[in-house]
C-alpha cells in the first residue's frame, strides 16, 4: 500500500532517527495524524526550539542553551578533576551515579578509522588547551568499551601522559546483578585485570 507523499516523507524522515525502524516509524507517524493539531505543532515548535536554543558548551562540549553549561559554571564542583566521554548523552550516565564531582569534556565521537573518524574529527584540541592552562591534576578515561573507545582511551592517555596530568580509565567487568555464565571472555578478562583488594 502507498501512503500519501506527506505520510510517506514523515515515516522516511523518523527512519532516520536512531533506534527506529520501520514499523516504530510507522506507529509514531500514525499517533501524530490521529492527533490533534496543536499537539503536531508543539511537537514541530520543540523541535525547531531545541535546533534553534542549544548549542555545545564552550569549555566542554556539553549541550546546553547557555554559552557556558551548569556543570562548568557549578563552582561546587572540582575543576582539577575531568572525565572525558564520548557523547554528550554518556556524561548523564556518570552523573546517575551521584559519586563524580568533577568536569566533564565530551569528544562528540570515538576514533574510528574505517569510518573516517580521526583525532582531526573528535574535540580532543579543547581538552589540551584546558590542560596546558593549568589546575588540572586528573584526566578519567570514560569512553566505551567496544574497539573505537578503547582506540581513543589509548590514544588520549599517549597524548596526554607527556603533559604531566595524571590519566586514568574507568574499570569495565561484569555488571552488578547479572550471571557469570552470561559475561564473556573479553568483559571477564576486564573484570580480572580490574580487581582489587577486598
Amino acid at each position: 500500500m502507498d501512503y500519501p507523499a506527506p505520510l510517506a516523507r514523515l515515516i522516511d524522515e523518523l527512519k532516520r532517527l536512531p533506534g527506529i525502524g520501520p514499523k516504530s516509524a510507522q506507529r509514531i507517524a500514525f499517533h501524530i495524524l490521529k492527533g490533534s493539531r496543536e499537539g503536531a505543532a508543539r511537537l514541530s515548535q520543540a523541535v525547531g526550539e531545541l535546533i534553534d536554543s542549544v548549542r555545545t558548551c564552550t569549555v566542554c562540549n556539553a549541550f546546553t542553551d547557555q554559552e557556558v553549561c551548569a556543570t562548568c559554571s557549578d563552582p561546587n564542583r572540582a575543576g582539577g578533576i575531568v572525565c572525558v566521554v564520548e557523547e554528550p548523552h554518556s556524561l548523564l550516565a556518570v552523573e546517575r551515579t551521584r559519586d563524580f564531582k568533577g568536569r566533564y569534556h565530551v569528544l562528540h565521537g570515538a576514533l574510528s578509522p574505517l569510518s573516517g573518524i580521526g583525532p582531526d574529527e573528535l574535540r580532543i584540541q579543547g581538552l589540551l588547551e584546558r590542560i596546558r592552562q593549568g589546575g588540572i591534576q586528573e584526566v578519567i578515561l570514560a569512553t566505551s568499551p567496544t574497539v573505537e573507545g578503547e582506540a581513543t582511551a589509548v590514544y588520549l592517555s599517549r597524548i596526554l601522559k607527556p603533559l604531566g596530568v595524571k590519566v586514568t580509565r574507568i574499570a569495565m567487568g561484569v555488571p552488578v546483578g547479572s550471571d557469570l555464565d552470561w559475561a564473556d571472555e573479553v568483559t571477564m578478562a576486564k573484570a580480572m585485570e580490574g580487581r582489587r583488594e577486598y
